[in-house]
């Protein structure tokens, strides 16, 4: 209880000193870009993802917009999202599900962009992330069609499934008490037919590149079929999307891990470097960084009216 209260004042706090948001000018597409952007959305984040998605169209055009509703958002959400977005589609929960795939914690998400790229290139971009200057990296990918993922760590590259097996079970092993759901998923990936064969990356499904026709829904029904076999309900708890999010795109034609820390979280940003933040939730309102940054986009897009 004491804890929504907190984070109710600090999100009271947020919009406070970024309300100007709302004064910017709506963003059109671009009927060249071959990019879709991609967001799971609730209700409580709305000025999050106006932010989020128009500091990403200052930097890079895009084709489309989609906002798949987690059912929270309400009839002024919509509509203050379609100001804002002309054009913007809103995709429903309940037509991207799966019987061999969890529901809820993202994988909606997941299968809804396995449509979208064969169409689209389809970026994943998380509500609570910030664009602060040029991303040339994701403009090459997009280029060559070649999918991406948001690092953990300096020098970071994508590894074998047999590697970070053999790394988790080790862990997993001297574990005091059962294991996130991430660590235990990469010590069971010998439960995969594939493992052998496949590779891993440990990034954040909070911003992903997709490159068009770069997998299929049955790709996804596959492992997490397995996965189900093997783990049960523990492949049902948040966090296990991520893991088969990283699965995709590490297993895609020429993917890339994007450089470290020039694209990071809030808890490694290099104010020399950082050209992109992911603000998760252990810092995401701590310190005003976020909404200071924030604050700065707004102005420039204010400016360039």
């Amino acid at each position: 209880m004491f804890y929504n209260f907190q984070d109710k004042l600090r999100r009271l706090r947020f919009y406070l000193s970024v309300r100007q948001v709302f004064s910017t000018a709506p963003i059109g597409v671009d009927q060249y870009s071959p990019i879709a952007l991609m967001t799971q959305l609730q209700h409580k984040d709305v000025l999050l993802a106006i932010i989020a998605f128009k500091s990403f169209v200052a930097r890079i055009p895009v084709n489309a917009f989609y906002v798949l509703n987690d059912g929270s958002l309400t009839p002024s959400d919509f509509y203050l999202l379609r100001h804002h977005f002309p054009g913007l589609t809103f995709l429903r929960m309940e037509d991207a599900k799966s019987e061999f795939c969890p529901t809820g914690g993202c994988w909606e998400r997941l299968l809804s962009i396995s449509s979208l790229i064969r169409n689209h290139y389809v970026i994943q971009l998380d509500s609570d992330t910030l664009t602060l200057g040029d991303i040339p990296e994701i403009s090459a990918c997009v280029k060559a069609n070649q999918s991406f993922v948001i690092g953990t760590w300096d020098g970071q590259d994508f590894e074998s499934m047999l590697s970070r097996q053999a790394t988790a079970a080790g862990l997993a092993t001297k574990a005091e008490k059962p294991p996130h759901i991430q660590l235990t998923s990469e010590a069971s990936f010998n439960s995969l037919d594939r493992f052998q064969t496949l590779k891993y990356v440990r990034g954040c499904a909070g911003f992903s590149g997709f490159a068009q026709g770069s997998f299929d829904r049955s790709f996804v029904e596959a492992i997490s079929a397995q996965m189900l076999k093997a783990l049960g309900n523990r492949w049902r708890e948040w966090g296990s999307e991520q893991v088969m999010s990283n699965i995709v795109v590490a297993n895609s034609p020429s993917a890339r891990v994007l450089p470290h820390p020039k694209y990071c979280d809030c808890t490694r940003i290099n104010p020399k470097e950082t050209v992109f933040i992911h603000f998760i939730g252990s810092c995401r309102f701590m310190g005003g960084t976020y909404a200071r940054m924030a604050q700065q986009m707004i102005h420039r897009l204010m400016m360039a009216r």
